[in-house]
């Protein structure tokens, strides 16, 4: 492959990916996100979303992520703007959507191997996580979050 080839291939694969997988993710049947999974249920590790909060200080910094749904013709997650019990199960739905296609997209990685040398792709590897772990990161704490809103809202104890 003539470094023209690979340049392309490394500066359009990525903004391919993340469209195409974005894209699909939102023409998934929003049933199949109407509960926590394996990949999206809360871990003890990360202590009722204190971890995200305290450790990780996200209020701080997940306002500057972009929220590509809304490019793509899905649920705009970049505010919270309803306690109505309607709309915290589709947020909470709408997180697991989001942070499976991050989960897919960082796992898009590897076909990056196949023509880079070892030093692009760390640039490749380094670029993938900065691109969606933040978005995964946040995703989880916003769940955790919103379930502990929609738990107090039925006056159940979830968490």
């Amino acid at each position: 492959m003539t470094t023209a080839w690979i340049w392309a291939a490394n500066l359009l694969g990525w903004p391919v990916i993340h469209l195409a997988i974005g894209f699909a993710a939102l023409r998934l049947p929003p049933h199949l996100f109407a509960r926590d999974v394996w990949l999206t249920t809360p871990r003890r590790w990360e202590r009722n979303g204190r971890l995200y909060r305290d450790r990780l200080a996200i209020r701080r910094w997940k306002s500057i992520l972009p929220d590509g749904a809304p490019w793509l013709g899905g649920f705009a997650k970049k505010r919270f703007h309803s306690r109505d019990s309607t709309y915290l199960a589709l947020f909470l739905l709408e997180t697991r959507r989001a942070e499976l296609a991050h989960w897919c997209m960082l796992c898009c990685l590897p076909v990056f191997f196949l023509w880079n040398p070892p030093w692009a792709c760390l640039l490749m590897t380094a670029y993938a996580v900065t691109a969606n772990l933040p978005c995964i990161l946040v995703q989880r704490y916003n769940r955790i979050t919103l379930s502990r809103v929609a738990c107090a809202q039925r006056r159940l104890s979830c968490l």
